[in-house]
């Protein structure tokens, strides 16, 4: 795992609980999510201090996925204080995803 913040069961409604928290749902077997990792990474390193930056295994935490309506991967979701503020599906890219992440954070 890089930069980004590993996502489970056990931490997830903790971590976006309070604050800004980006997740990515992904899996080890889907190449668009692969192509995401670095950019994720990338932006963990940049929100470090002002948004929590996440990714969630679907494969290991498949009840959540169902939980947040997950039906597609890569999806990333940005959350504010445990709401969902935006939902991306796909290869997203970074600029959409960082002023996502500065709207919610606003």
């Amino acid at each position: 795992m890089g930069a980004a913040k590993e996502l489970t069961t056990a931490n997830f409604k903790d971590t976006i609980s309070s604050g800004v928290t980006l997740v990515d749902f992904w899996a080890e077997w889907c190449g668009p999510c692969k192509m995401m990792t670095p950019l994720i990474d990338e932006m963990a390193r940049e929100f470090e201090g002002k948004a929590t930056i996440g990714k969630l295994d679907i494969d290991a935490e498949g009840d959540l996925a169902v939980e947040y309506n997950v039906q597609s991967i890569p999806t990333l979701i940005v959350f504010k204080d445990g709401a969902e503020a935006n939902r991306f599906i796909g290869v997203t890219k970074k600029d959409a995803l960082v002023e996502a992440v500065n709207a919610a954070s606003n």
